[in-house]
């Protein structure tokens, strides 16, 4: 047996005594409320596809049609030839749409995450971050090789304390603006005059705002009116807006500083011309068509009630809902019940999230009916998942 085969059995063993092993579940249907899963067809509660554009037939057809135009793949990264006008219009309607002076694009969250960080800081340098930042960021911070100080969790005053205590040259603090795992939202306006009163930068990470939040969906920024007080604004063209990709709402100068100094974008083939014209659409119909994101807020305090009268913490902050269990057994056996009653909601567990701390995280569509959202709380009332750990 070769060696890396025998560490890899190793390891796996440990994580299935753990409960903790993962395993892949294709779709056998478009992204949507319901999905096929095999000879299952299920009311999918764990997609990110928080407006039900994965599969809008505008948007297929606007990815239909530069596909037809550009082909499939780019041939390069985009400082060789992989640059296309898809590109060009995507970056100008993302900043329309942003109001701000320009956008960069990158081919996800994660690689804008890990690029934007270390072109920005470095040794010499701190980051502050959350100690609840998704891994893309807590990457970032550490591929920058800036000095990282983790702050509690939406700490404001912890967080100003160590601005105060912390020497660099360059200081940084960085965000979500909707935390993935919990669906809270961070005190953004805090945080500005935090960065403000110190002479930081402010970066934050609105992968699961944009489209949700604020009266264009442009994200927490825009319904809190900072978007011009915050020097770096991600967003992600793979929730909400139903693709794949990601982008950064900055000043010209820090988006042409990303051209010659964020790794992942120097050295990746660009994204596909089809995919920038689905954006494209996505935006168009996210921004001036505000029915879906009124029917998502309607399902939101629809299940915010529903889970409250089950005795379970809920706040309307969000289209992510956690229903924390503790053990990772806990939460896969919730899950596979769940299941049994036609939902599909994953269980999560460390690492993603805290030990102790596994879960069912229910992600709310506006592409679910009513009757979707009665369904999962009256399985969750039959499965006798009505109070945490």
């Amino acid at each position: 047996m070769r060696p890396a085969t025998q560490w890899a059995r190793e390891d796996l063993e440990a994580l299935s005594a753990k409960g903790l092993r993962r395993v892949l579940e294709p779709l056998d249907s478009p992204q949507g409320a319901e999905v096929r899963v095999g000879d299952e067809r299920l009311v999918n509660f764990s997609s990110n596809d928080y407006l039900g554009l994965a599969a809008s037939p505008a948007v297929r057809a606007a990815a239909a049609s530069a596909l037809e135009r550009y082909g499939v793949g780019t041939g390069a990264s985009r400082l060789v030839v992989g640059d296309m006008v898809p590109h060009q219009l995507l970056e100008a309607r993302l900043a329309r749409f942003e109001r701000a002076e320009a956008v960069r694009l990158f081919n996800s969250g994660y690689a804008a995450n890990t690029g934007i960080l270390p072109a920005l800081v470095g040794p010499g340098d701190a980051v502050f971050s959350d100690a609840l930042n998704h891994a893309s960021l807590v990457d970032g911070c550490r591929l920058s090789r800036a000095r990282v100080v983790v702050y509690p969790h939406a700490d404001v005053a912890a967080l100003t304390r160590a601005l105060e205590q912390t020497p660099a040259r360059r200081k940084l603090v960085v965000t979500d603006s909707v935390f993935s795992m919990d669906g809270d939202v961070a005190p953004l306006r805090e945080l500005v005059a935090a960065c403000e009163a110190h002479g930081a930068a402010l970066m934050v990470d609105e992968a699961h705002a944009t489209g949700v939040l604020g009266a264009r969906g442009a994200g927490l920024c825009e319904a809190l009116g900072v978007e011009d007080r915050v020097d770096l604004r991600m967003g992600t063209l793979s929730k909400a807006l139903g693709g794949l990709g990601a982008y950064v709402a900055t000043s010209r100068a820090v988006a042409d500083l990303l051209v010659s100094r964020a790794r992942p974008f120097v050295y990746s083939t660009a994204l596909p011309a089809a995919l920038c014209a689905a954006a494209e659409c996505a935006v168009d119909l996210v921004e001036h068509d505000p029915a879906p994101r009124e029917r998502l807020w309607g399902h939101i305090h629809r299940f915010t009630d529903g889970l409250r009268a089950l005795g379970l913490p809920a706040e309307p902050r969000s289209a992510i809902f956690p229903v924390i269990l503790g053990e990772p057994s806990r939460a896969l056996d919730a899950a596979r019940r769940l299941r049994e009653a036609g939902l599909l909601v994953k269980a999560i567990r460390p690492p993603t999230v805290p030990d102790g701390t596994s879960r069912l995280r229910f992600c709310l569509s506006a592409a679910h009916t009513t009757g979707h959202i009665d369904l999962a709380l009256e399985a969750l009332r039959r499965v006798g998942v009505s109070r945490g750990p």
